[in-house]
């Protein structure tokens, strides 16, 4: 069972009064697990895996349909729509930039890419496979995927470990660095704007980067209390509490309404805001942050100039060439 230690809770509430961290400039590569090596044919088998719907049991929904590499790396859904028109109860997180997470998915629940991408695929509102076993079994009649995995892995390769791992290489090489923040802290001083520098200064002096610290501006794992302030108003409009976050997997009263802290890289591009979507602007999003994690009230200016920052939160996205899926001539899984 999952379990996050009480004590690990009570430090994560006190991160919105701690020091703020230097800034940071965003790596270009991702550090590997020891048995994952990043490798380019590791990386082409996990692209076309990322981007097959053959993976769900209608054919219908892919990795990329709810985290699309096309855009901000999710969908701009409240709520992600899986097979058969159904939705789950929070907003996908953005798979740019996911490699720099010490945990997986909104309530962290996942240590690892590998482990994060084994679990949509039996998800029966995500992906809806009946188990591994099925999808072992499509992947290994489909003839390029054999080949692709015996590229990647070695003969007769094809298994779940294998396919996860795959998956995890390819979202290792989703970074976007050089926004015009990076540029900046870099020495380039005409990178960002007047007012972007003083949305910056402004998020130093709130305490935001207490909490989003690190290049990533992701807490690099930690767990944050969402709301902190209670407010009955917006709590009526929003729900955010409905959803009890990290207690539903720790089972610890004390984890009630903690989430993994969301990285700001990229976020002009992931509206709508908050784990389940309720928020519809950059702007709604950083006035309720700071009154529900800060007890502070901006003013319009200084709500602009904040957004003005984060937009130059927004990297470069590599390059791709979308990848040829392998065929199944005369005959289909649906």
């Amino acid at each position: 069972m999952f379990k996050i230690s009480p004590l690990v809770t009570a430090l994560a509430l006190t991160c919105s009064i701690s020091v703020a961290s230097a800034w940071e400039t965003l790596p270009t590569e991702a550090p590997a697990p020891a048995d994952n090596a990043t490798t380019a044919e590791k990386v082409a088998v996990g692209q076309m895996l990322y981007h097959d719907p053959r993976l769900s049991s209608t054919g219908t929904v892919s990795c990329a349909s709810c985290h699309n590499t096309m855009l901000g790396g999710e969908d701009n859904r409240p709520n992600s729509m899986g097979v058969n028109g159904q939705t789950g109860g929070r907003s996908a997180p953005t798979v740019w930039n996911s490699a720099f997470n010490k945990v997986q998915f909104w309530d962290g629940r996942a240590a690892s890419l590998e482990d994060q991408a084994a679990g949509p695929v039996t998800n029966p509102i995500e992906m809806g496979m009946k188990s591994w076993d099925d999808v072992v079994a499509r992947l290994k009649v489909i003839e390029g995927y054999q080949q692709a995995f015996e590229k990647a892995f070695g003969k007769d390769a094809i298994s779940k470990d294998n396919t996860t791992k795959a998956i995890a290489a390819y979202e290792r090489t989703l970074i976007t660095p050089n926004s015009p923040y990076d540029k900046y802290v870099g020495g380039d001083k005409s990178a960002l704007t007047a007012q972007q520098i003083r949305g910056m200064e402004k998020v130093a002096e709130l305490g935001c980067t207490a909490c989003h610290s690190g290049p990533a501006f992701n807490g690099a794992g930690m767990f944050q209390k969402f709301p902190v302030i209670g407010n009955s108003y917006f709590e009526a409009q929003y729900h955010f509490k409905k959803d009890k976050g990290l207690a539903e997997v720790s089972k610890h009263p004390a984890d009630t309404n903690m989430w993994k802290v969301p990285t700001l890289r990229n976020i002009a591009l992931t509206a709508p805001y908050f784990h389940n979507g309720s928020i519809k602007t950059l702007e709604q999003a950083v006035t309720l942050m700071a009154q529900l994690q800060l007890g502070k009230d901006l003013s319009k200016d200084e709500v602009a100039d904040i957004v003005a920052f984060l937009n130059g939160l927004t990297g470069e996205f590599p390059k791709q060439k979308m990848p040829a899926l392998p065929a199944t001539p005369g005959t289909t899984f649906n």
